[in-house]
């Protein structure tokens, strides 16, 4: 089998592996992505990372077959920008617009860039757009067969609908992490939640999650200040409510969904939380993928999608 080296381009980090014989071997992670805007830097620090990475290995350019990208290394700010395909996409979609080409400030070896994915865009509740989650998702994606919703927390986060065929349907992006951290450190409630807490208390978490349900969102936050400051709430009990509040909606659309398994992405404190919620307000099967799986996710999705193989 070949060697390849996958570039996972996101906006403000990059991660860029070696692939041989299906397996990930390393993996060198970069503090810089698009959204530094600078083309050069980007550039250099990708080709300085492929460097490294064939050094530790005893290996040379010729042993590297491609060099699969995807991510915000497609947009306008990365190395080759590319417009989004169209849903429905699954692995045969994602490889036929594939883009190949080389670099020659990076590298040598060519490029094969991975495009994103958008909705039919027919009015601004169906439009959403992703660089990167696609390929990701064909790295989760366990086979054929079945509907899926796939949940990627983080700080923009994923719902993502998947058909029989393992193609992306449809999907919706929610801003969790970027909210979390914003209304904890940026707001009166800074006070109040504390991210560092180390535990999670799922009787407060429900408790967030049914009071948003209830009575909104503007009003559940508040109420994590009120824990603290009239009832004395222990730092997890506060962290917890709060945080069923702020997946309070994306949960409730899950719910809602005709698929009856889902499958949540990440070992972080937002996929455990997810899980939880699901398991109690809804009958789907929830499945939460193990660390290694999700860790190699985009690596894997990305040689899949350039051999046009699905996991079946």
């Amino acid at each position: 089998m070949a060697s390849y080296v996958t570039v996972d381009g996101g906006t403000t980090n990059t991660r860029v592996s070696l692939v041989t014989d299906g397996s990930v071997l390393d993996t060198v992670k970069l503090g810089i992505g698009a959204g530094a805007r600078d083309r050069d830097a980007f550039a250099q620090a990708i080709k300085g990372a492929i460097a490294k990475l064939l050094e530790r290995h005893r290996m040379t350019e010729g042993d590297i077959h491609r060099i699969l990208a995807s991510g915000m290394i497609t947009s306008e700010y990365g190395l080759c920008e590319l417009a989004h395909i169209t849903a429905p996409a699954g692995i045969d979609q994602l490889h036929g617009s594939m883009h190949e080409t080389v670099i020659g400030d990076v590298s040598s070896v060519p490029f094969v860039f991975i495009r994103g994915v958008k909705t039919a865009c027919e009015d601004i509740r169906s439009a959403d757009m992703m660089r990167g989650e696609e390929t990701e998702l064909m790295g989760l994606l366990d086979g054929k067969g079945h509907e899926c919703v796939y949940v990627l927390p983080g700080t923009h986060s994923k719902i993502v609908s998947v058909d029989r065929e393992g193609r992306i349907t449809n999907f919706s992006t929610m801003m969790t992490g970027e909210m979390i951290a914003a209304l904890s450190q940026h707001t009166i409630l800074r006070d109040a939640v504390d991210l560092d807490v180390s535990e999670m208390n799922n009787e407060y978490l429900f408790k967030g999650y049914e009071y948003c349900s209830e009575r909104g969102i503007n009003e559940a936050l508040f109420k994590t200040r009120v824990l603290k400051n009239l009832f004395s709430a222990r730092g997890e009990e506060i962290y917890s409510f709060f945080l069923g509040a702020v997946l309070c909606a994306e949960m409730r659309g899950i719910v809602k969904e005709s698929a009856k398994r889902v499958v949540i992405s990440g070992q972080s404190r937002l996929a455990a939380a997810s899980a939880e919620i699901l398991r109690k307000y809804s009958d789907k099967e929830v499945i939460v993928a193990d660390g290694r799986t999700v860790s190699e996710s985009t690596c894997r999705g990305a040689v899949r999608i350039y051999e046009n193989k699905s996991n079946t």
